[in-house]
């Protein structure tokens, strides 16, 4: 059962990865709205202008109501895609290339377009960088989603690898040195197998990572066996134990 839950965990994340993949993939059909930049400058939400539209992605929102409740900057006639990754709300960041940016600064901008296309309604597309003149995407657009894509996919990937492999807690004195240890809430990751420490090594990567491993039953995603057995996942490749720890010890103190 135990084993059931992790493949579930696994399979979750993966599905929740794919839904949130969709909402790019699924594209953008609100009202078949084309503005132009010129336009769009009209919906500032300043007295006697039409109304407040912001645009993310080339993706047109009217921002009316929602904007004036939220405690952050809300850039308002224009496509300012990179500040929403950023932070950068000053006249350099309020720009709509997203070219370059970190996965983790291509999830924040996913993260408010989900949000935007859950709270506020949709108005048009923005022609200029990731729409043509025809409402159709633009290379732009696609590499962006692609980046997007990869991001969450890594996301995802990454939160399994949290599941199969919580981080240790740790503690260090200059008297005692440093001390690992597992419990069954280490790493924020709740499970029903507490394991032992591990030095996890990355492909690529010169670093190692104290882990928790578990160290009955079958490796991770695999079925149980009928027997009690196994040493769950304590032969992986990537692991490797701690000198002068006791192998199946929930810690592991390393001298100053």
């Amino acid at each position: 059962p135990r084993c059931r839950g992790a493949m579930w965990r696994g399979a979750a994340a993966a599905l929740l990865c794919l839904g949130a993949a969709c909402l790019l993939r699924r594209g953008f059909e609100p009202r078949a709205r084309l503005l132009s930049a010129a336009e769009l400058r009209r919906y500032r939400g300043a007295p006697g202008e039409p109304g407040l539209y912001l645009a993310l992605l080339g993706r047109v929102f009217d921002g009316s109501q929602p904007c004036r409740a939220l405690s952050t900057p809300c850039p308002a006639g224009r496509d300012a895609s990179r500040a929403f990754a950023s932070g950068d709300f000053t006249p350099a960041g309020l720009v709509d290339d997203v070219s370059g940016l970190s996965a983790q600064e291509l999830l924040s901008i996913h993260s408010w377009l989900s949000f935007y296309s859950h709270n506020y309604e949709p108005v048009g597309k923005l022609v200029g960088r990731f729409y043509d003149e025809n409402g159709a995407p633009t290379e732009a657009l696609r590499e962006a989603e692609a980046a997007i894509e990869e991001a969450l996919q890594f996301q995802a990937e990454s939160e399994q690898r949290k599941q199969q492999f919580p981080p240790c807690n740790s503690e260090w004195s200059p008297s005692k040195g440093t001390r690992f240890w597992c419990s069954s809430q280490s790493g924020g990751v709740d499970r029903g197998w507490a394991g032992v420490p591990r030095k996890l090594f990355r492909p690529g990567s010169a670093g190692t990572q104290c882990v928790c491993v578990r160290s009955t039953g079958a490796p991770w995603g695999q079925p149980e066996p009928a027997q009690r057995g196994g040493t769950g996942d304590l032969d992986h490749p990537h692991l490797q134990q701690y000198e002068g720890c006791h192998p199946l010890a929930q810690q592991c103190i390393l001298p100053a």
